[in-house]
């Protein structure tokens, strides 16, 4: 079943069409159809937890984002702001990552992102462990230059290296800076409570 408003975006398939329980697997139950070509916001599932030292699992929080996401609501009823009548969102899947390399899922994503960052997307990912910013930032990089960050974390995520490899999930801010990714003046990191990673 295809929702759409008066302007042909995808909306996301309301309770009262179809029961929570049913419709399509994606993003709030938006249809999933979508070329990046058409959309002005991407919703993007990186399933990969192979960056991480201690707590594997991440690689399902997409499925697990999107499984939640049938109980949001396409509006906020205390400011009345309504983006998917604005902005033709969808949920384009997941990027295909290996789950054994972890450098060839870091090349792959970065090279999906290269690809969507093309049709000038906004992309608004779910991931997987947070090794996967580094080639989401560099390939923002190559589209906007230096990029500004809020990063929501317990952990500042700036080890040179985790068990040897400069490639984990409490290595890629350290990357970034190393690599220019970022616009140092416009990064703000929140709940920093531990610099262990």
């Amino acid at each position: 079943m295809m929702v759409e408003d008066l302007h042909g975006n995808p909306q996301p398939l309301g309770g009262n069409d179809m029961p929570r329980f049913g419709g399509p697997g994606t993003f709030m139950r938006l249809p999933g159809t979508s070329s990046p070509t058409d959309l002005d916001v991407a919703v993007v599932g990186v399933p990969l937890d192979i960056g991480t030292s201690n707590r594997p699992g991440a690689r399902f929080g997409p499925r697990g984002i999107r499984g939640e996401s049938v109980l949001l609501r396409p509006y906020n009823m205390a400011t009345r702001a309504a983006p998917f009548d604005s902005l033709c969102i969808d949920d384009i899947g997941d990027v295909a990552t290996s789950p054994y390399d972890l450098l060839a899922a870091v090349e792959a994503i970065e090279t999906h992102y290269d690809d969507l960052l093309a049709h000038d997307v906004v992309t608004a990912t779910m991931g997987g462990d947070h090794t996967i910013v580094l080639p989401i930032l560099r390939a923002m990089k190559k589209k906007h230059g230096p990029v500004g960050l809020v990063h929501v974390d317990a952990h500042t995520d700036i080890n040179d290296t985790m068990f040897g490899s400069p490639i984990a999930h409490g290595t890629p801010f350290r990357r970034a800076v190393e690599e220019d990714l970022l616009d140092g003046d416009r990064v703000v990191q929140i709940g920093v409570r531990g610099t262990g990673y």
